[in-house]
């Protein structure tokens, strides 16, 4: 099974990983606003450095999880 497939399942099953991936989401439209402005100070763009990192953080969180899966169903 590929990571999409089970993602998609544990979006259905898993609260967590739901929560993760909508919260990644949030965050992917706020960089996304961030990213309009032709200009941050300097104050946003510590901001924007948090963001991503929260961000990123999520994503590595939501892969262990489909790690975890695939294990647990093989």
């Amino acid at each position: 099974m590929k990571d999409p497939e089970i993602a998609d399942i544990l979006k259905k099953e898993n609260q967590e990983y739901k929560k993760l991936h909508e919260e990644h989401k949030g965050l992917d439209s706020i960089l996304a606003e961030m990213d309009k402005s032709k200009y941050l100070t300097p104050e946003e763009e510590v901001e924007r450095k948090k963001i991503q990192k929260q961000k990123l953080q999520k994503k590595d969180r939501m892969a262990e999880l489909i790690r975890e899966y695939r294990q647990s169903h093989n």
